[in-house]
């Protein structure tokens, strides 16, 4: 069983989010639980009802294929959604994401978990290929997200 899921969570000594003004800017967001030293590395690290969504094919050779980059890519966007959500917004107040890919072959399936996240108008978008991530080679996104919360 997974532990209840909970705000993204920085790795070292920077904050997960800050407000400045009507915006909220969050860190990149990677697939690591910090506080268990655990790194998403496929489906059986989320939840079943989200692997399941997020394509979970129960054929051993295409899960561990497609398998990391899919939780990562679900796990991250979680993450920011509840970030978000405790900050006091939701999903459809983040206008900006920048998504850093170990390998841009990975992109079609993460936008396709991006879509169950965004279901409407998607955000402003910019995809990086990068060489590696923080703390591990077995990252492969890392996704920052900017939101637009007005102050009331």
């Amino acid at each position: 069983m997974n532990p209840p899921a909970t705000i993204a969570q920085p790795l070292a000594r920077y904050a997960a989010w800050r407000r400045a003004g009507d915006f909220i800017f969050l860190s990149g967001v990677i697939a690591v639980e910090p506080a268990q030293q655990k790194i998403v590395r496929g489906f059986s690290d989320i939840p079943d009802e989200a692997a399941d969504l997020i394509g979970r094919t129960g054929e051993f050779s295409s899960d561990y294929k497609d398998g990391p980059i899919l939780a990562q890519s679900w796990f991250v966007l979680d993450r920011i959604r509840l970030t978000v959500e405790a900050a006091g917004g939701q999903m459809s107040d983040v206008f900006k994401l920048v998504q850093y890919f170990k390998c841009l072959d990975d992109f079609p399936r993460y936008s396709r978990v991006r879509r169950l996240f965004f279901p409407g108008e998607p955000p402003a978008s910019t995809v990086v290929e990068v060489s590696g991530m923080l703390p591990s080679p077995d990252i492969v996104i890392e996704v920052e997200a900017t939101a637009y919360l007005p102050l009331r």
